[in-house]
Parts: structure tokens; sequence; C-alpha cells
């Protein structure tokens, strides 16, 4: 193995990488910078929208990598079967093992990069198909004026879904969780206990968050409107729940918060009409605020 061929067809093959990564970055940055759609006030937040968005970012972080080291590895091919004559020859012996040794760090740092990118996208895979599920079913609720609003940002968190009609205000947030063979899960006071599942999940940040909205409603409307707090768990089947504060239903049976009522929760027209428009405003894909 000659070390100075080596060395010196790595470092133009890293240098070249590096440019490469640097006209990647910058046509992306350039590329996404200042975008526009001639529908700005149309286009809606989709379900799992937010989660979607991680995924694909994920999904070009992990291209940019694998199509560096594809641009590395041809260039180093290139150099060190076609050497340029007196490349290196002159350099100290201690100078090229240092290249090499950086290269291999180098190596080393994407490898694991790599491995955490594909260690997020197959959890954020499972969340993001539970919460479209979940989104999606949620569509089918068109009575009593029923509008369904997803990833609505309130206060410093996310609801995952938002339900207004004349019957009330519902939020869905979802406890995405893969199930095994038993899918059985139980809801006791904010406590969700899923089977063979030793810690129960607690709930309780979904109450936080109904509550928040509440009061932002009450702003709104000038009157208290109670947000009731639906917990959606795709894929389980929950036999079992005892809590006056939190429903638990599946991505099957979502359908289930219409009958969770009230008749002193009903909205009047124009209070529904205000809150949707409030969401609208607030979902809207491209909204600068």
């Amino acid at each position: 193995m000659d070390l100075t061929l080596m060395s010196g067809a790595a470092t133009i093959a890293l240098a070249s990488a590096i440019v490469f990564l640097i006209v990647v970055r910058s046509w992306t940055a350039f590329s996404n910078a200042g975008g526009t759609t001639r529908f700005p006030h149309s286009i809606m937040l989709e379900a799992a929208q937010r989660f979607r968005d991680q995924h694909a970012k994920l999904g070009r972080e992990q291209s940019v990598y694998l199509i560096t080291g594809l641009v590395f590895t041809v260039v180093f091919c290139v150099f060190y079967m076609l050497p340029p004559d007196g490349l290196f020859e002159n350099v100290p012996r201690w100078q090229l093992i240092v290249i090499l040794v950086v290269l291999g760090l180098g190596a080393a740092f994407i490898i694991y990069r790599l491995a955490r990118i594909a260690i997020a996208r197959r959890k954020l895979f499972f969340i993001r198909d539970a919460n479209m599920a979940t989104g999606h079913a949620l569509q089918k609720l068109t009575s009593n004026r029923n509008r369904v609003f997803h990833d609505v940002v309130c206060g410093s968190d996310t609801i995952d879904n938002v339900v207004v009609g004349l019957h009330g205000v519902y939020t869905v947030n979802v406890v995405a969780r893969k199930p095994g063979r038993v899918n059985h899960a139980r809801l006791v006071g904010d406590q969700l206990a899923f089977a063979k599942s030793k810690e129960p999940v607690s709930v309780e940040r979904s109450g936080r968050k109904s509550a928040q909205l509440s009061r932002e409603i009450k702003k709104l409307t000038g009157h208290d409107v109670r947000v009731r707090s639906v917990i959606a768990v795709p894929g389980w089947e929950i036999v079992a729940q005892k809590s006056g504060d939190y429903l638990a239903v599946n991505e099957r049976n979502v359908a289930m918060l219409t009958g969770w009522k009230d008749q002193a929760d009903y909205l009047m027209d124009e209070d529904v009409e205000a809150i949707q428009k409030m969401l609208t405003d607030r979902c809207t894909r491209f909204n600068e605020s």
C-alpha cells in the first residue's frame, strides 16, 4: 500500500467532497429562502404536517451525506488509479499519517450521523403515520358545522388536532406507540396504560393544552368555552377508561368524540365562526407569523 499515493488521493477527494457539500448546502438555502406561493392564504396545514416536514428534512440530510460520500469515493478511486506525477512526494510521512487519521475521523462521524438519521427517520415514520391516520379519520366528522384543524400552535406547545363545531370544541392529541400482539390500552384518570408495559403514560399535558386553548378562546368570545381533551391511540383497542376529563379513542372509532358532549358546551353560530376563523389564520401553511 502506497501511503503517499493514498494520502494524496484522499486529500483531493476530501477537498472535492467539501466543495460539493458547500455547493449543495448553499443551493438548498438559496432555493428555500423567499419561497412564495400564489395561494398563501388558502393552503392549510395537513394532518401530521410537522412530522411530515421533519421526516422530509431528515431524508434530505441523509441524501446529502450519502451523495457526498459517493463523490468522495469516486474522486478517490480516480486519483488513486490515475495519480498525477509527483503529487505529495515531498510531504513528510507524519503529515500523510495525520491526513489519513483526519479522514478516518471524518468517515466515522459521517457513519455515526447516518446511523442517527436512519434511527430518527424510523421512529418518526410511525409517529407521522399515526398522526396522519387520526387526522384523516377526523375529516369524516362533517356534521354540526364541524371543522378540523391540524398542528395548532397554542402557547408554547402544539395541539395535534382541534375539532370545532356547534356541539363544542375538542382537542385530539395523539399518543403514538407501536402495538404488539396484545394491543389493549386502559385509561384511568390521566394515566394511559398499555398491555405488557409497566410504566403508564401521563396524558396530563394534553389537558394543559386544552386548558390553554380554552383561555385563548375566552379572550376571543368573551365567555367561558369548555375544550374537551381527546386522546387518540392509533392501533390500540381501548378496553377500559375511567376518566371524566379525557376520552380515549383509536383511529377507527374516533367519531365517538361526537357523543361526548353536554348541552352547556354548545356554541352559537357566531362563536363557531369566530373560533374557526382564529384557527384558520393560525393554521395557514404560509402564515408569516
